[in-house]
């Protein structure tokens, strides 16, 4: 492991000359993937972008704070309708997904309300009770949801001669990009400090001054702001919603691509995000493979016992061990 010798060099992002070198490259070969690779594979990784902003949030919660929520789904929604009536309204997308994620961020200060009194599975039955009624209520509004035609939001109008397919890559990769940064910052502040002395003992965080009210409810914000965006760019994304985009089962998504791409790591977000939106595309592109699509869930829940069973930290700790094995090479 680095000696770290004072706070401020803890705080750097990246503190190895080397680390600079590999994640430049691998920007630069991000920046550069769409002139080598087909259409198809383009409009996969915008997804994953797109998805790696609500399992950034959803981590914050699980991962660092230790707090378990399946109402991802209803901030999905809240923040995707949200965006989609203001976006009728002409109002400018950046404001657009500023509330979409405010939006859902004041919601789930309110679902963090149990989180004060539960825990555990308690806890995620009574997210998971939230996330059924906001679906419910968007199915059976047409005021909110648009009713059977939905709501049909105007796609971004590509600049510089783009094709409309380049322009969303770039377009959603310095989205994702920025959240990323901002998550790396949250926890290397007092803010993540508090989140993961509220996970690994409240009582003790408690002894010691953290207030667990204000930061389990923060969590909560924090992570329904990430994902409320995350609606608000797949409904920019597909120029058109609908409540039936929003089941449950987007909550397990999520709650799959944090267990499997590495609890407590932000690489392992951005992994788990690339995990649950590879695997049903894979079933979708080998044709000895096409009449199993039904089998995707069952997939995401063997790699979770796999995971669980012979590698806790997910993809991101076999990621980990990788980087340990050439660091210290030829010495192993």
């Amino acid at each position: 492991m680095d000696l770290i010798e004072s706070y401020a060099e803890e705080l750097q992002l990246i503190r190895r000359p080397w680390t600079r070198v590999w994640v430049g490259v691998l920007v630069a070969g991000l920046l550069l993937l769409p002139w080598y690779v087909s259409d198809s594979w383009i409009t996969i990784a915008t997804v994953i972008f797109i998805y790696s902003v609500g399992a950034l949030g959803q981590n914050l919660l699980i991962g660092y704070t230790g707090q378990i929520s399946f109402a991802q789904s209803a901030f999905l929604a809240i923040g995707a309708f949200t965006f989609g009536h203001l976006a009728r309204f002409g109002i400018p997308w950046p404001l657009g997904l500023l509330a979409a994620g405010v939006s859902a961020g004041l919601f789930g200060l309110v679902v963090g309300i149990p989180s004060l009194r539960l825990k555990g599975p308690y806890l995620a039955i009574a997210t998971l009770g939230f996330g059924v009624a906001v679906y419910q209520v968007f199915v059976n509004s047409e005021m909110l949801s648009g009713g059977r035609m939905g709501l049909i939001i105007t796609k971004l109008a590509p600049p510089f001669g783009l094709s409309q397919i380049n322009f969303n890559y770039y377009f959603y990769f310095l989205i994702a990009l920025f959240f990323t940064l901002v998550t790396y910052n949250i926890i290397s502040s007092f803010l993540g400090r508090a989140f993961i002395a509220v996970r690994d003992n409240d009582i003790a965080a408690e002894v010691i001054g953290v207030n667990l009210t204000r930061y389990k409810l923060i969590a909560f914000g924090i992570s329904s702001f990430y994902t409320g965006v995350q609606g608000g760019l797949y409904g920019l994304f597909t120029g058109y919603l609908e409540p039936n985009m929003f089941t449950f089962m987007e909550s397990v998504t999520l709650f799959v691509a944090v267990i499997i791409g590495g609890l407590a790591s932000i690489e392992g977000s951005i992994f788990g995000a690339a995990f649950v939106i590879l695997v049903p595309q894979l079933f979708g592109m080998i044709p000895a493979l096409n009449d199993y699509k039904e089998l995707v869930p069952a997939v995401y829940g063997v790699t979770i016992l796999f995971v669980l069973i012979f590698q806790p930290l997910g993809i991101y700790g076999m990621w980990f061990k990788m980087r340990l094995y050439f660091r210290n090479w030829p010495f192993r």
